[in-house]
């Protein structure tokens, strides 16, 4: 693979505006009750030290996605070029098998029954702009770029697990959230 994008999010900066989530749902006109990006307020500690942080994350275009394995028709594949993972709606029987792998809870099902998901905006990236969420996002909290590009901003530490997730994060204080993601562990 050439390379392979991903996501940066500072924990700090995001001010839980929801910028982010509204430009996706503009940019790609998806129906009500989809979200291809979502906001999720976690909350660690006990009183008097209590730590309330925001992640923001859509799908995580993993190294090792195992929705594309996991896709019986082979709708769901990884582009070798940027590492994007991208549905052929046309193709998706609506079998569910790859919301039964993610662990991230990403693939989404519309009236139409199809799975859906982020996709980078693919189509800006091609007209060499930043994904929508990245570019409207106020505080800067949310960046893109290639794994090496991201893996040199400060305090910047990647997901782990199994699938080997493209995101990364401010490491401060990620230790304390880890365990209250609203994913499984995948330590």
């Amino acid at each position: 693979m050439a390379k392979q994008y991903g996501f940066y999010l500072d924990l700090d900066r995001c001010v839980q505006c929801h910028a982010c989530e509204v430009a996706c749902k503009a940019q790609h006109e998806l129906e009500l009750g989809i979200k291809w990006r979502r906001i999720v307020s976690l909350w660690a500690g006990r009183y008097p030290d209590v730590i309330n942080r925001t992640l923001t994350f859509s799908c995580m275009h993993c190294g090792k996605p195992g929705c594309v394995d996991a896709c019986p028709v082979g709708a769901i594949t990884k582009r070798a070029e940027d590492g994007i993972v991208v549905v052929n709606q046309g193709e998706c029987t609506a079998c569910g098998a790859c919301a039964e792998v993610c662990p991230f809870d990403v693939p989404q099902f519309g009236q139409d029954g199809i799975m859906q998901k982020c996709d980078l905006c693919v189509d800006r990236l091609a007209r060499g702009r930043q994904p929508a969420c990245v570019e409207t996002c106020p505080s800067e909290a949310l960046c893109f770029g290639t794994l090496e590009e991201l893996s040199k901003l400060a305090s910047a530490r990647p997901l782990s697990g199994p699938t080997q997730p493209s995101m990364w994060v401010s490491s401060e204080k990620w230790s304390v959230l880890e365990p209250v993601l609203p994913w499984p562990s995948e330590r």
